[in-house]
């Protein structure tokens, strides 16, 4: 069974997924759109939930440090009903605070330039939302 990762941005959505087994995610590609326009993402999301036959979908929840769900969070709480409501799949919210200053730290440690680790934040921090939930059913 395959899952999908998603890290909502106000502009970008990163994306990854996870191998047949359900063990390790990898990332797939960063969906570009208007400024909180989430719903302009939907037609490539379906396309890519039917390429890799998904069955899930985690999309990541930031949290405010203290446990809050600010402005950001209720737009990430509002999109994935709409996912849920639009593909009919089951779809889970995961806590990924500091998923994309881990992401930050994996791609400065990997010594990669500041222009490409722009490129491929949002996917990377997409892949530890997904490993995460991932290693949490293990």
């Amino acid at each position: 069974m395959r899952v999908l990762g998603l890290d909502v941005g106000t502009k970008t959505i990163g994306v990854a997924v996870s191998d047949e087994m359900g063990w390790t995610a990898q990332g797939i590609e960063t969906i570009k759109m208007p400024e909180n326009q989430m719903k302009q993402s939907l037609p490539r999301l379906k396309e890519l939930i039917d390429e890799y036959s998904v069955e899930k979908i985690v999309v990541g929840l930031p949290k405010n440090m203290n446990g809050t769900i600010g402005p950001r969070g209720e737009a990430c709480l509002q999109f994935a009903e709409l996912l849920k409501k639009g593909f009919n799949i089951e779809t889970i919210m995961w806590d990924e605070r500091l998923s994309t200053m881990a992401a930050e730290r994996v791609l400065l440690s990997a010594d990669v330039s500041r222009k490409k680790r722009k490129k491929v934040i949002d996917k990377m921090a997409a892949v530890m939302i997904l490993q995460g939930y991932l290693d949490s059913k293990q």
